[in-house]
């Protein structure tokens, strides 16, 4: 009884109590997308380091380094010689040592030259196929099939660059051999080769110049006959570069020397994934920080324009109260009445903030899926923390109601009614 009287009462003033819904749904949305966005956040970034002490790579800022070498998020800051960082990946102390080679791309998805160690460092499960053996013989995300619906035994050209609009290299199509299982991870959103690839396709480039220099090369340089040959032994990866190097050390004294000492006697630089990424959130902390305040506040609001509509409405509404006394009501029913009121307020703010805040989540995931290739969940539930929002949202209107709930709850009726 008390309840439906309290819920019709709730439209009593439609406009009064759409504005408190409005405002109620807006700060559940901005707080529930906030929660959602900083776990899964910090936890995508948490995983893709997993067993990453250091990162070498091109001078420059760290972060980029970072940025670019474990979440593919940036362009890295340069290239190193292969033959300089191969010196630091046999060193005894290194574990695992995952080179990177960069330079393509296809629609957008990064075309990555590494070896086998890429899979083995990030437990990478091969869904269909086998992983690549050859040159120009590729394995895709699971995004990137689901997306471009690649499959196994199709080919495609690479475009120069991170822009889709970039050249072409049509001289070599990669083929797909394996697509990889869904991982949660960066992968889901690449394209492996091995590193070889990579240095094949860009060396194309230059073969033109190349034939003609060592044509004149070959001119300037006869040998006399009988003249005797030296050979040296050359490595074959001179001259080579590569992008980054992904490194898990054996002891924690290299991973706290080891920043320090490379870029003073090489031309690369050892930046700490976990150092930096603390950094960025940080920095990311301070905005979710700012815009959980705002919501907040836009709460606090909703609980003011609660009381002002209970609050306006109790002088309107004092007769019926009355007769709802005569009528064998007592004065806690009263009181739970208008509770009640606000309470229903709450929970329909709070379910459609819950709402529109996972619609709210989805076009950020697309958005940050076409630009950055990371995707969020809007379907997790957060039972703790959305559990604490929902006790949140009630107290509000709560505390909104007190005050008019007292009156309601001492309301005195044979002056009310000798007055009507």
């Amino acid at each position: 009884m008390i309840s439906k009287i309290a819920w019709k009462n709730t439209w009593f003033k439609p406009l009064n109590t759409f504005l408190s819904i409005i405002l109620l749904t807006a700060s559940v949305s901005i707080i529930s997308i906030l929660i959602l966005l900083q776990k899964q956040f910090e936890e995508k970034f948490s995983s893709s380091m997993d067993n990453i002490d250091l990162v070498l790579g091109a001078k420059g800022s760290p972060l980029q380094l970072i940025l670019s070498s474990v979440y593919q998020m940036d362009a890295p800051p340069g290239n190193i010689s292969y033959t300089e960082a191969e010196a630091w990946m046999n060193k005894p102390m290194v574990e695992s040592a995952v080179p990177l080679a960069y330079g393509d791309n296809y629609l957008g998805y990064k075309i990555v030259g590494t070896n086998e160690n890429y899979t083995k460092h990030f437990d990478l499960k091969i869904q269909q196929g086998k992983l690549f053996s050859k040159d120009f013989e590729v394995v895709v995300g699971s995004n990137i099939a689901a997306n471009i619906d690649l499959k196994i035994g199709d080919t495609f050209f690479g475009t120069h660059g991170d822009a889709e609009e970039g050249e072409v290299h049509d001289h070599h199509a990669y083929k797909v051999v394996g697509i990889l299982a869904p991982s949660g991870k960066v992968a889901d959103n690449l394209i492996l080769s091995n590193i070889s690839s990579v240095w094949h396709m860009h060396d194309h480039e230059h073969e033109h110049e190349g034939h003609s220099e060592a044509a004149h090369d070959h001119s300037d340089h006869q040998h006399a006959e009988g003249e005797e040959h030296h050979h040296e032994e050359v490595n074959p990866h001179e001259g080579k570069e590569i992008t980054a190097v992904l490194l898990k050390l054996r002891n924690n004294m290299a991973k706290m020397t080891w920043p320090r000492i490379i870029p003073q006697n090489t031309e690369m630089q050892a930046a700490s994934p976990a150092l930096e990424v603390n950094r960025l959130f940080a920095l990311f902390g301070v905005g979710i920080s700012a815009l959980t305040y705002l919501a907040y506040g836009i709460m606090f609001i909703s609980g003011i324009s609660i009381f002002v509509a209970l609050y306006n409405t109790l002088k309107e509404r004092k007769y019926e109260f009355a007769l709802l006394r005569i009528t064998g009501a007592t004065k806690m029913q009263l009181l739970w009445l208008v509770l009640l009121e606000s309470i229903f307020l709450c929970t329909i703010g709070f379910i459609l903030g819950i709402v529109f805040g996972r619609i709210g989540l989805y076009f950020l995931s697309v958005s940050s899926q076409e630009e950055f290739k990371m995707a969020f969940d809007p379907f997790e539930f957060l039972w703790k923390e959305e559990g604490m929002l929902f006790l949140a949202t009630l107290s509000v209107g709560i505390i909104a109601a007190i005050i008019p709930a007292i009156k309601a709850y001492s309301l005195n009726i044979s002056k009310t009614l000798a007055n009507a």
